[in-house]
C-alpha cells in the first residue's frame, strides 16, 4: 500500500521512525536553517533501513538560468549531501546535465545532483 502526504516542511512535525521512503525533488528553495531542518526530519521520519531519494539543483544552475532559487546558498554542492548526511549510507551520488521541461522558467539544460541514501539498520540514534 502507498500512502503519500503534501505537507509544509517548514512547520511538519516529523514522526519518528514512520516511514519506508522519503522523496524530497527540488526541494532547495527553503532557507539554509529549514533545509537543516528537512535534513534531520527525513532521518527521523524514516524507519531503520528507510531511503531517502533526493534531487534538486547544484550551484552551477545558476549559469544555466533554467530555474532555480537566486542564490548559491540554497543550492547544492557535491559536498553536501555527505557532510549533511554522514550517518546516513549513501547508496548512490550523482552530479549531471539533464534536459528538464517542466513549465515556464524551467526548461532546458539543468545542472542537477541526485541522491539516494539509507539510514542504517544499526542506528546510533544521531541525527545530523
Amino acid at each position: 500500500m502507498l500512502t503519500t502526504v503534501k505537507a509544509d516542511l517548514a512547520v511538519w512535525e516529523w514522526e519518528t521512525e514512520r516511514y519506508d521512503v522519503v522523496i524530497a525533488i527540488f526541494i532547495q528553495f527553503g532557507t539554509p536553517m529549514l533545509r537543516d531542518r528537512m535534513f534531520e526530519g527525513f532521518y527521523t521520519a524514516l524507519k531503520l533501513g528507510g531511503s531517502l531519494i533526493m534531487q534538486g539543483y547544484r550551484v552551477e544552475q545558476l549559469r544555466h538560468g533554467t530555474g532555480s532559487p537566486p542564490g548559491a546558498k540554497q543550492l547544492y554542492t557535491s559536498e553536501l549531501p555527505p557532510s549533511a548526511f554522514a550517518h546516513w549510507d549513501i547508496c548512490y551520488l550523482k552530479e549531471h546535465d539533464s534536459p528538464v521541461d517542466e513549465e515556464a522558467g524551467h526548461s532546458g539544460t539543468s545542472a542537477l545532483i541526485d541522491l539516494v541514501a539509507r539510514k542504517p539498520v544499526a542506528s546510533s540514534g544521531r541525527v545530523a
